[in-house]
């Protein structure tokens, strides 16, 4: 017999490994992936193995958190995401028509050029996304001390006049980490916004996501989403962005509300249904003397284990 079949242990193929890695680094908390990815690979002992997962899982992670990095010049900012992506590791920045290329293990921005011609929206395009971009930038200044928003164009962006359809997304992004601490949390939301010339609205589809960690002395994760719909009128640029930008701050902040309302109603409703209510006394039960309750006694009887007179 095999040592692995005497020690009654099965041993895992280094595909399965691999997996077994990925799953651990995809679901680190915001913030937390490099302390995990540390720990994965303390466990891994096989540098190969680890190395593969983390350059699957990475790539992944740091799209859905839709994490923020630094041009090395300074001069400015681009966010991973899904939407901002051109190839394996570069990500375009509309504002700053930059192209970073981005190491995402290390979770920084390596080096960065110009953006190509056809990279970039048409003029027509372009003016809607930058008058939208603007009062974006304006709103997520005012309600996240550090968010960080982008406009993209994802669809019709080589449309170049009036009587074509077109399609933007808006990502807002912000995270406080504070490991120091024992807590991260952060806010992403994603606006798809759909221009329909020949109906002369404008379609809102939002989806937000609030995720926070708190691990002092436990381990207490919130992973809350919510989905919403809206609409306006096909409006010129400015009046359009203005517009836009009332509906995503409307919907943001009921549903931030609505999450504060459920959160001050805790203590009063889902806690109390998850713990077992003290007595009418609000007394605590005295472990200490249990004797003095005949449910001891009839237990120890039933079980033959009360002491004969």
């Amino acid at each position: 017999m095999s040592d692995e079949e005497e020690s009654g242990e099965t041993q895992l193929t280094d595909k399965e490994k691999i997996e077994i890695a990925k799953w651990f680094l995809l679901n680190s908390p915001v913030g937390e992936i490099q302390y995990v990815a540390k720990d994965v690979r303390a466990v891994l002992k096989d540098e190969r193995v680890y190395r593969i997962a983390a350059a699957e899982a990475f790539p992944l992670y740091n799209k859905s958190h839709m994490i923020c990095l630094e041009f090395p010049d300074r001069s400015g900012e681009v966010l991973v995401t899904s939407f901002s992506e051109i190839d394996k590791d570069e990500y375009i920045d509309p504002r700053t028509t930059q192209v970073a290329i981005v190491d995402h293990v290390k979770q920084v921005c390596t080096d960065a050029r110009p953006a190509n011609d056809d990279e970039l929206p048409s003029s027509y395009i372009e003016e809607y996304r930058c008058a939208l971009d603007a009062e974006v930038i304006k709103y997520v200044s005012e309600a996240y001390p550090k968010g960080i928003c982008c406009v993209y164009c994802t669809n019709g962006k080589d449309v170049e006049e009036p009587g074509s359809d077109f399609e933007f997304v808006v990502v807002i992004s912000a995270a406080r980490l504070s490991p120091q601490n024992f807590c991260n949390g952060s806010w992403r939301s994603i606006w798809n916004v759909e221009f329909k010339d020949d109906l002369q609205l404008v379609e809102v589809r939002g989806k937000l996501q609030v995720g926070a960690h708190y691990f002092e002395e436990g381990n207490v994760q919130l992973d809350a989403k919510h989905e919403c719909r809206d609409s306006t009128m096909f409006q010129p640029p400015d009046d359009c962005a203005v517009s836009l930008t009332n509906i995503i701050r409307h919907h943001e902040t009921e549903y931030l509300n609505s999450l504060q309302t459920s959160y001050l109603k805790l203590p009063d409703t889902t806690f109390k249904d998850l713990r077992r209510k003290l007595p009418v006394t609000r007394t605590l039960f005295p472990w200490h003397n249990t004797m003095q309750f005949s449910l001891t006694r009839d237990i120890q009887k039933n079980l033959g284990l009360e002491s004969s007179e």
